[in-house]
């Protein structure tokens, strides 16, 4: 599954470098962003890299880094594409804020509990 996911992801960017013409183009990366998207379904569901992706450092890079490429984006990028950029990697921010969020509830009357116990 991660050559699938390695091939989607290199013919998405090198598209460009690989095929001529421009509906060739746009038809290969459109085909490879959907292997990648299919693949990485799949890759994702493995479980050591599921727990890896739920810790709190993982967490707190996905949300700092995406939420400052988001702010960036739109000096950095003109028109939609730098709007684009900002949006979805806002999302992603949003997503992970609020994985960061939900774990803190999660843990914290576990820790209670710790405390309470040594009373």
């Amino acid at each position: 599954m991660w050559v699938l996911f390695g091939a989607g992801i290199v013919g998405s960017v090198g598209t460009k470098h690989l095929v001529h013409g421009t509906n060739h183009q746009h038809l290969v990366t459109v085909g490879a962003i959907a292997l990648s998207l299919v693949a990485g379904t799949y890759v994702m569901r493995q479980e050591p890299l599921k727990s890896w992706l739920k810790t709190r450092p993982v967490m707190w890079f996905l949300f700092l880094f995406n939420l400052a490429v988001a702010v960036a984006a739109p000096f950095l990028m003109h028109g939609g594409q730098g709007i684009g950029t900002a949006a979805g990697m806002g999302i992603v921010s949003l997503g992970a804020g609020l994985g960061l969020l939900k774990n803190r509830t999660r843990t914290a009357p576990a820790r209670a509990r710790v405390s309470a116990r040594r009373l």
